[in-house]
């Protein structure tokens, strides 16, 4: 077998290496491409017309190309020759597979197909059981797909010439494989540093063209772990003996197999095993195919580098920024105002330095990574995303941060073992320090550094906690103030944050750490155990103040329900803005009034999207309050009941730990390291809570302000003022603004904000050219960004039917589905049905408690869904791909909060 790729390609040179050092590869021999020269290339006398001025043009000449291939005659000894190669390969009665590759021209720029520069895989044909008969004409038909359209338009956009390949083509002995597998040493989505593995029963076509009902596992090559997503399985594609000559069919999986996983344990260890020999042997990610015999035997047919979204050559070795909103959706839902998105920058450049200087990160480091730390969010067609690049390197200057990465990756979403980074290889090459994981000495010497800067966290927290309500009340005149002293009161406020915030930040470290501890034990100590063993165990505890304002709502409805006027108003359906009059007035329960004004006092900044300057807060429109009360009145809920189900849940953990860990000092580790998680949680969510409160009182100061630059005549509106940002507001008062047009401005960023709203968002995550202006970028990401591949959270069942995710709260419920994208709807409409949302935030909690179930597209563990699920004890499924997409509203579903799991049960999309 030839060797040399420009001869036989890449496809066919790396597998007869891999079968030269020992790996079981079938039988191969090649035809190389000076064959396709010599007996195809007379017939192509006018490959080089100029067709670059027209994509039909270019269409037009390769069909006419591709049919002169096809009606072209073998030489007879060219034919007896190959029939010779698949006598001594398969036998005279044997099947082989034959298969093209494409070999460009000799001193073209190009490197070929399944070349590590450009693993254009899948754009020549290849046939499957061919038998000695049909040899010659799958030889012709691959040399045609030279042309395929498909392939033409792929060089001519790479910037090739378009009609410039040759054709190699392979004759391999067919492994009659009744199982088959796509295994990549690297997540082809992200560069994620895990093993990615597709099965199905059958050959790999059924995988590769998504014609057979596959499973999906998840390998963390470190620990060995595997996260195994397996469907119902009714459909494979393989041979029919009953129909010899048809090549690959349909195929019905056998009842007794459709539930069982395609691969076993002992399967997954060797096809890992398998794709590390193969990265290693080529020093390169690779995406394998396999295919698994009767006898159990693992057959490698095919091996290519992993394929990462190529680039236009003028952008080949150019840098790009990498852009992800998975998890800051949460805060920052939709379209964010300017305003909005300067608060923002500004909360996380002074908050993140805060937390670096707290981490070790010294003074003079910090000072020259300023410009890095005002790129950490950017404000991308309206919507907050994440630069990735700025986040990497800047965690990258903790130096105890490096056995954290791929638990704070998970935390962010970006990966479930990891993420990605500048140029889409595993971020942690990018970002930790040095480019390459610790020691397990040097681990275990991170570790030690984060355990002995926590020892002092509870009292920093709570020193935090007393200063910040403090100074949040000291602020509760501060609307009745002169412009000049709110422009100093908000400058205040801010030096103080810079000072202090980075605290709440540093509890996230802490619970990083926790988190990865409780996960690798609980997997050590307590085999088989599923995600809801530790929800159980996250459950109950101390009340946090989000806890409190939710508490504070439901005892509100009690209150309610305790006068009969209230209650009546509330049940009427009357709109709430004309029973807060109502209220006011006189003419319903004084005792309710008051209770109302309590709960706004002290939460009247928590609300829907209350991060949003753009939405007023509670305490701006205390009528909103009354739509969550009416909710919590209708369907009879107590703070006390809420605090029972948290326990039962708790409790419940503990009896499941304590019948499966019969080891009584693993269980109090367990237990511990639940109870520190519990404790990090509650920080985590009381911190939060005072982040409502500080962007509430931003709100307050610079609408203000915008109330008075309106009343100047500078804003055409008050609520202009949400179209500029806090510089600018700022700045029209202490004369830092550089003499802008308020109104024009204003005016500009709200025809950019309608415009954006009716435009479909952008992809989750997106790569943009920095030598491009963004908004030239972007169009391109557009383009070039919607098709990005599915996650673990994409359909895998037969028809769709299953959707996965991750396990947030246990218990398995049936209803009916409501799809939310505006959370601005009756609570009623939620009532008894599985509430299905792309995000949530702390506003939402009035429609999630009249619902069944949750099943929200981004999140984590410790996301606000999954603790809200869990506080109110009801199945919670988050990191759903494209849920609201997918599930269509009114359909029956069944949520699997334990298996983390949604099953569609009438209507998919």
């Amino acid at each position: 077998m030839i060797l040399d790729p420009e001869l036989v390609g890449h496809k066919f040179a790396r597998q007869a290496e891999l079968a030269r050092d020992g790996f079981a590869v079938p039988p191969l021999r090649c035809v190389p491409a000076t064959v396709f020269d010599q007996v195809v290339g007379p017939l192509l006398t006018d490959i080089d017309a100029d067709t670059a001025g027209s994509a039909q043009a270019l269409l037009s000449h390769a069909e006419a190309l591709r049919q002169r291939v096809r009606y072209l005659t073998i030489p007879s000894e060219l034919l007896d020759e190959i029939g010779a190669h698949f006598d001594e390969i398969a036998g005279p009665e044997g099947l082989v597979a034959v298969r093209a590759c494409a070999v460009p021209r000799p001193n073209q720029r190009e490197s070929g197909e399944d070349s590590a520069e450009d693993p254009f895989a899948g754009l020549s044909d290849s046939f499957l059981y061919v038998g000695r008969a049909g040899l010659a004409e799958r030889l012709v038909a691959c040399w045609a797909s030279a042309f395929n359209p498909e392939a033409v338009l792929y060089r001519a956009r790479r910037g090739h010439a378009p009609f410039a390949a040759r054709i190699a083509v392979g004759i391999q002995r067919m492994a009659m494989g009744t199982r088959s597998f796509v295994a990549f040493t690297r997540d082809p989505r992200d560069g994620a540093a895990r093993l990615v593995i597709a099965a199905a029963y059958g050959i790999g076509e059924g995988v590769v063209q998504e014609k057979a009902d596959v499973d999906h596992y998840f390998v963390d090559p470190a620990t060995g772990a595997v996260e195994p997503h397996v469907t119902v399985k009714t459909r494979a594609v393989g041979w029919d003996p009953a129909h010899p000559d048809q090549g690959p069919v349909d195929l019905p999986v056998p009842p007794e197999l459709a539930t069982e996983p395609v691969l076993t344990d002992a399967d997954l260890v060797a096809i890992a095993d398998l794709a590390a020999r193969v990265e290693a042997r080529f020093s390169a990610p690779q995406d394998i195919e396999g295919t698994i015999t009767e006898d159990g035997a693992i057959h490698l047919v095919q091996a290519r580098p992993v394929a990462t979204p190529a680039r236009p050559p003028a952008e080949v070795g150019s840098p790009a920024l990498l852009w992800d909103n998975n998890n800051v959706t949460e805060s920052f839902p939709g379209i964010s105002c300017a305003l909005t998105y300067s608060v923002a920058r500004e909360l996380y450049e002074v908050g993140f330095t805060d937390l670096y200087r707290r981490m070790g990160v010294p003074a003079r480091t910090l000072r020259r990574e300023r410009p890095t730390l005002r790129r950490m969010i950017g404000h991308l067609d309206g919507r907050i995303y994440y630069q990735l690049d700025c986040w990497y390197h800047l965690h990258g200057l903790i130096r105890c941060f490096r056995p954290l990465w791929s638990t704070w990756e998970r935390s962010l979403g970006l990966a479930a073992t990891g993420g990605a980074g500048r140029d889409g290889t595993a971020a942690r090459q990018d970002g930790e320090p040095g480019g390459r994981r610790g020691s397990r000495l040097t681990d275990v010497l991170d570790v030690l550094e984060i355990l002995a800067r926590l020892v002092a966290h509870p009292w920093r927290v709570r020193r935090f906690l007393r200063w910040w309500d403090g100074y949040h009340a000291g602020l509760a005149d501060v609307a009745a103030r002169r412009p000049h002293e709110m422009v100093d009161a908000y400058r205040a406020l801010w030096a103080q944050v810079a000072r202090r915030w980075g605290v709440t930040l540093v509890n996230g470290i802490f619970l990083f750490t926790a988190t990865r501890a409780t996960d690798g034990l609980l997997r050590r100590w307590v085999p088989g155990a599923d995600r809801s063993l530790l929800n159980g165990l996250l459950c109950g505890g101390p009340e946090n103040r989000s806890t409190a304002a939710l508490h504070s709502a439901i005892a509100l409805a009690a209150t309610a329900a305790e006068d009969p006027d209230t209650r009546a108003a509330l049940r009427s359906g009357a709109d709430p803005r004309q029973i807060w009059d109502d209220l006011v007035a006189g003419r319903h329960g004084a005792r309710f009034l008051a209770a109302l004004r309590e709960h706004l006092r002290d939460h009247g900044d928590r609300g829907m999207h209350d991060l949003k300057l753009e939405t007023p807060a509670p305490r701006d429109e205390p009528w909103t309050v009354l739509q969550p009360v009416r909710a919590y009145l209708a369907r009879g809920l107590t703070v006390s009941a809420s605090r029972a189900t948290g326990r039962q849940a708790h409790d419940q953990a503990v009896r499941e730990l304590r019948e499966r860990c019969r080891n009584p000092v693993k269980r109090a580790v367990l237990r511990g390291l639940g109870r520190t998680m519990r404790t990090l949680i509650n920080v985590r969510e009381n911190t939060r809570f005072c982040r409502s409160q500080l962007f509430g009182d931003s709100r307050v100061l610079l609408t203000r302000l915008g109330a008075e630059l309106a009343a100047r005549g500078r804003l055409d509106r008050p609520g202009d003022v949400v179209d500029l940002t806090v510089d600018e507001v700022l700045g029209a008062f202490d004369g830092t603004l550089a003499g802008a047009d308020l109104r024009g401005l204003a005016a500009v960023r709200a025809a950019e904000r309608a415009r954006w709203t009716d435009t479909d968002p952008l992809p989750t995550r997106l790569r943009t050219d920095p030598d491009l202006p963004l908004a030239v970028a972007l169009a391109g990401a557009r383009v070039t960004g919607r098709a990005a591949a599915p996650g673990p959270g994409a359909p895998v069942g037969p028809d769709a039917a299953v959707l996965t995710g991750l396990a947030s709260s246990s218990g398995v419920v049936r209803g009916p589905a409501k799809v939310v994208l505006d959370p601005s709807i009756d609570a009623e409409q939620c009532r008894d049905h599985v509430l299905v949302a792309r995000e949530t935030d702390p506003g939402w909690l009035y429609l999630m408690l009249s619902a069944r179930a949750l099943v929200v597209e981004r999140g984590t563990l410790l996301s606000h869904t999954a603790i809200t699920g869990r506080m109110l004890g009801i199945p919670t499924v988050v990191a759903v791909d494209r849920a609201t997409d997918r599930i269509t509203d009114g359909s029956l579903i069944e949520v699997d909060g334990t298996a983390g799991t949604v099953r569609m049960l009438d209507g998919v999309r």
